[in-house]
């Protein structure tokens, strides 16, 4: 596994914080729990490292802890964050409902389900009413504890900020602060980010290390799209990197999207798009889970128009895939559950992308399904927290520089 990246980095002593942070973050997600590890993971020398868990070791933010006996070598000390039993609450939000859950350091996701949630109420009356589900969470869990919450949000987010930015599918979000607001009613560290942001992070936690590059597609209601680059969260220059879902294609015409536009790929290929189909063709739907319910009993239509909308989706899948070459294209969302859904954007891929492209790409639905944005919010959360802490832990003896490229 490889390094995930948090919203927001700390600069304090610049590259020397930034070694440690990178640190903090592979121990809290389990993707490194030695000092070998991370410094096959960082590229930096086993010296560098050794002084850095050192220093933080110091801090009280890393624990040592009992061995592990590694291949041909001597028993490597376990690390862990200096907090036993810290955790972050988590949720990744829908139209109507919520999945929630407990994020722990390590890797660890646990105390998951669904919960309603009514987007349309606005921000104010819909995230009371879940913050008061998140509480209890807590509360059992032990809510002293308590290092972060971390929200996973079906539109455009400024990861820095926690501010929700012109979202099409969310009335009454549009620069509502959700992380500062998270925050003052719980008192611990929040962050909200884009949901398909966080499956990415999520997903890529838990995929092989030579995986540094990769697409994750969410396909619900709506399409989204993030993007990990050399190990790293990719956002652009604005943060809306991975926005697939308004790309132009031929086969929607004039169509009207729900971002003003017309002919977008999300009038074709999304799960709105295909209750809008179905609907037009006489059958019963009213929402996405109606139509994967059609599709799963093999009905005709149903499953003729889910090949298609990922026939749709691999075209413009196919642009990326050759221009960007990753080593992987995770899919996720409802609509992943359907076999000739992935099918067709398998094929669509092969076909629309060089042999050199595909020679050894992963066509994969995501391993972590429905909770890949959910553990990818509570990371994030502890990320934040852990940020802080580090913050406010420097200042003494100087971390060592990261190496080039860390």
């Amino acid at each position: 596994m490889s390094d995930i990246s948090a919203p927001h980095q700390s600069s304090t002593k610049g590259g020397a914080s930034s070694l440690a942070a990178r640190v903090l973050e592979l121990i809290a997600s389990g993707q490194a729990t030695s000092r070998t590890e991370l410094a096959e993971h960082l590229g930096a020398a086993p010296s560098t490292i050794s002084l850095t868990i050192s220093q933080l070791v110091d801090r009280g933010l890393v624990a040592e802890q009992g061995t592990r006996t590694s291949t041909g070598g001597r028993p490597r000390k376990v690390l862990r964050l200096g907090g036993t039993g810290d955790f972050a609450v988590s949720a990744d939000l829908g139209g109507s409902h919520a999945r929630i859950g407990i994020v722990l350091p390590g890797g660890r996701l646990t105390d998951v389900s669904t919960v309603p949630f009514a987007i349309a109420d606005g921000p104010e009356t819909a995230l009371s009413h879940l913050s008061e589900t998140l509480e209890a969470l807590a509360e059992r869990r032990g809510r002293d504890l308590l290092r972060g919450v971390g929200l996973s949000l079906p539109g455009p987010v400024d990861g820095d900020s926690g501010v929700v930015t012109l979202p099409s599918r969310m009335p009454g979000w549009h620069r509502f602060p959700v992380a500062a607001w998270l925050e003052e009613r719980f008192g611990v560290p929040a962050v909200a980010d884009n949901d398909a942001n966080c499956m990415a992070v999520g997903e890529h936690a838990f995929q092989p290390v030579e995986r540094r590059q990769s697409i994750m597609v969410k396909i619900g209601s709506a399409i989204g799209a993030g993007i990990i680059v050399d190990g790293r969260l990719y956002r652009g220059a604005t943060g809306a990197a991975g926005d697939i879902t308004h790309v132009r294609i031929d086969a929607a015409g004039d169509i009207p999207c729900s971002c003003g536009n017309t002919g977008c790929l999300e009038t074709v290929a999304s799960g709105a798009a295909l209750v809008r189909i179905l609907r037009e063709r006489g059958a019963d739907v009213v929402s996405t889970q109606d139509v994967v319910r059609l599709a799963s009993d093999a009905d005709p239509e149903a499953t003729r128009a889910v090949r298609q909308a990922g026939r749709y989706l691999g075209q413009v899948l196919s642009v990326n895939v050759n221009f960007f070459n990753p080593d992987a294209v995770y899919l996720g969302g409802i609509l992943s559950t359907l076999e000739p859904f992935v099918a067709a954007v398998r094929s669509q891929l092969y076909e629309g992308s060089h042999p050199l492209m595909t020679k050894h790409l992963a066509i994969e639905r995501a391993s972590l399904g429905a909770d890949a944005g959910l553990f990818g919010a509570g990371q994030f959360a502890l990320q934040r927290a852990l940020t802080r802490a580090l913050d406010g832990a420097t200042g003494t003896a100087p971390f060592p520089a990261a190496p080039t490229g860390a």
